[in-house]
């Protein structure tokens, strides 16, 4: 199954989550703050931190470390507070 991720298709399998199909496609980073706009990616891993939030199908604030992919998912780098497309 493919997601895509700012566009660019990236192979996942079933029961991946957002964040482990980034980091196993090399990603470290996928959301900027929204003061400063410095990069952030996992860093808890169970949902606490929400430091990995990202954008799915077209909804913001998704914890990428919880959130399991699904066949077609678009995922979005998220820059800073974003409103619900």
């Amino acid at each position: 199954m493919n997601v895509y991720v700012d566009g660019e298709p990236i192979a996942a399998r079933p029961g991946q989550t957002v964040a482990g199909v980034l980091l196993a496609a090399g990603r470290k980073s996928w959301r900027t703050t929204r003061n400063g706009g410095r990069p952030r990616g996992v860093f808890c891993g169970i949902g606490v931190c929400f430091d990995c939030l990202v954008v799915v199908n077209g909804i913001p604030d998704v914890r990428a470390c919880q959130r399991l992919v699904e066949d077609g998912d678009e995922v979005r780098t998220q820059r800073g507070a974003e409103l619900p497309s």
